[in-house]
């Protein structure tokens, strides 16, 4: 069964940016009762690298985390690498990007979307 957490107790979080951005792609796709999922596979440059997709189902071994009505759900294994992070959006001169802040990654790579621990 799925949890759905809390920012106020949650391992992990949702900027306000980032919610705003998740729920307007979720009315952009016609899908507003979908959620952003987030999983960390094995790859990339850095050794682990952050895949983001969008889900209709939490499965028995997701964690749902909501803010503002925006829901990011994120399965067990992938948590234990992203405990303590939160995940941003960000617009800048160069291009706009969801952003994950991992306090658990020792070190990454320049495109921000691989990492190691």
């Amino acid at each position: 069964m799925s949890m759905t957490e809390t920012l106020a107790a949650s391992a992990f979080g949702v900027t306000a940016n980032a919610a705003r951005r998740i729920a307007f792609i979720m009315e952009h796709e016609n899908q507003p009762g979908a959620m952003m999922r987030i999983a960390v596979s094995g790859g990339g440059c850095s050794g682990f690298q952050y895949g983001f997709s969008i889900d209709d189902t939490a499965n028995d071994d997701d964690r749902v985390f909501e803010r503002d009505g925006a829901k990011v759900v994120i399965d067990e294994t992938s948590l234990e690498l992203l405990a303590g992070s939160e995940i941003d959006y960000v617009e800048d001169l160069v291009g706009s990007a969801f952003q994950i802040r991992n306090p658990n990654a020792k070190s990454g790579c320049g495109c921000g979307n691989s990492f190691s621990v």
